[in-house]
């Protein structure tokens, strides 16, 4: 593991350091809150050493004059960045270029931020990026992410983002052959109660071979956000650009490795979902959702590492199904919904199998709240969620929520809740699914059994053999390269 950082090294240690080298040479560009980057730089001395040009665009129509006007009517978006950053260096490469290319690394530093507003009736965040050369004529990097700002005083705010700035510069040039201390030293001399990282994406020559997933994995396993968020394509993606004024149906599982029984979860759960009358069919997007707990091996202990290639392979087979992945560290789904709550105010469905129904009544999981599950249940079944179950099969019988047994305090609450709509059974789902176990499934794939293959997806089945993933038996050729075993 690459975690080799000097975390001692302060803000202005490293802006100086930055300004001393010869070589690293750019702009910087500005949008709202973010105004603090560049006079870290200055304030640090010897700062002609290394910007070129300062600038920012805070008016919406300076801004549209110079960076276009974007297809999303706001200006704290990936679009914007993307769009300061492309403009900005292509500045840099016409104009400087024939002077000092040929010894000259440049970059370009841009960020647009929105932080606290005079009566704190806002969330701060905002985006940062930086495109960048590591060798003269050289071709560029990206570096982008999405930052939540914390602190509950705007200049407190805009003093982050100065530090997270240079912290972000200072790692393109330094840590970038070890993503891992890259990312670890974005938190150089802030803390986690002033920001959240919850998107951040490599992308360039230098960075071919960093999985944007692993990153993911990382910015929620190292305590950078409670949640992250990558599509189908693998692409990391910010949250709320993704969920904002939409309907979201979330279902939670271990996928170690999909089988039918997840499929059918996801199309019953979500047809269902759809025939909701306050529903838009136009507006929902479905997430698959990963806990740091379920990437573990069962019954391991809260301090057991991941096995990042399992969880990869995992993923792998989501994606390949065209599912947006949600990683988090929400253990209890009220958390889960609390976090969903903040980003849209549509109706969302939250599809679970009868064990965890029987799970999130179970009260000693809410004794670290004060108001114990009632605190939990006011916002698990708020006005805006729906949960649907699942059934299971147990000794020759189907449960499902009418056969669900209760200590005789809660009965009222459950008959409530099923009162109201807000519990509901899923109906056309397929019976012959229900004698299947994903453990089961996994042994029988380690194992090599026959006839696996009929208990998964066939497009599940082809990537496991052609992947040798989950323990499936591969032959290793003369080139180390593994391939599926031959079936005799």
């Amino acid at each position: 593991m690459d975690i080799n950082h000097n975390k001692d090294l302060g803000t202005k240690q490293k802006a100086l350091a930055i300004n001393l080298d010869p070589a690293i040479y750019g702009s910087f560009a500005e949008i709202g809150a973010g105004q603090d980057v560049a006079a870290n730089f200055f304030k640090a001395g010897a700062s002609s050493g290394t910007i070129a040009k300062t600038m920012s665009a805070y008016d919406m129509t300076f801004s549209d004059a110079i960076y276009g006007t974007q297809q999303v009517k706001r200006y704290v978006t990936e679009q914007r960045l993307l769009a300061m950053l492309e403009k900005e260096y292509d500045l840099l490469i016409e104009r400087l270029v024939e002077q000092r290319g040929h010894n000259t690394t440049f970059f370009a530093f841009s960020d647009t931020f929105s932080a606290l507003n005079y009566f704190k009736t806002n969330d701060g965040h905002g985006w940062m990026g930086v495109r960048f050369q590591l060798e003269p004529n050289g071709k560029y990097q990206d570096v982008l992410l999405h930052v939540k700002l914390l602190d509950n005083n705007n200049n407190l705010q805009q003093q982050a983002v100065g530090v997270l700035g240079v912290n972000l510069i200072y790692a393109c040039f330094n840590y970038y052959k070890q993503p891992l201390s890259f990312l670890l030293s974005l938190m150089d001399d802030l803390s986690k109660d002033r920001i959240q990282v919850d998107m951040i994406h490599f992308e360039g020559p230098e960075f071919t071979k960093v999985d944007n997933r692993l990153m993911s994995l990382y910015l929620v396993k190292y305590g950078f956000s409670d949640a992250a968020l990558f599509g189908p394509n693998g692409k990391n993606r910010q949250p709320s650009e993704v969920l904002y004024k939409k309907h979201i149906v979330v279902v939670r599982g271990r996928f170690r490795p999909v089988i039918n029984v997840h499929i059918d979860m996801l199309k019953t759960g979500v047809e269902q979902f759809l025939d909701e009358p306050d529903v838009d069919k136009d507006s929902v997007v479905v997430i698959t959702e990963l806990t740091l707990q379920s990437l573990k091996e069962r019954d391991a202990d809260e301090n057991a590492d991941i096995d990042e290639k399992d969880f990869l392979d995992r993923v792998d087979i989501l994606c390949s199904l065209g599912q947006n992945v949600l990683i988090s560290n929400f253990h209890e789904y009220y958390k889960l919904v609390a976090y969903l709550s903040k980003i849209t105010k549509l109706k969302m469905g939250v599809v679970l199998g009868y064990p965890n129904l029987e799970y999130i009544f179970t009260e000693e999981h809410y004794q670290n709240l004060p108001g114990g599950i009632l605190e939990s249940f006011a916002t698990l079944f708020s006005r805006k969620v729906k949960v649907f179950i699942y059934p299971t099969l147990r000794d020759g019988q189907i449960w499902n929520s009418e056969k669900f047994t209760l200590p005789p305090h809660l009965i009222d609450l459950y008959q409530y809740l099923i009162a109201n709509n807000k519990i509901e059974d899923i109906k056309n789902y397929n019976k012959s699914n229900l004698n299947l176990q994903t453990d089961k499934v996994l042994q029988l794939i380690k194992e090599g059994a026959d006839g696996w293959e009929q208990f998964v997806p066939a497009e599940v089945a082809a990537i496991i053999k052609e992947r040798c993933l989950f323990g499936y038996a591969c032959e290793v050729k003369s080139d180390n390269t593994a391939t599926p075993k031959a079936e005799l």
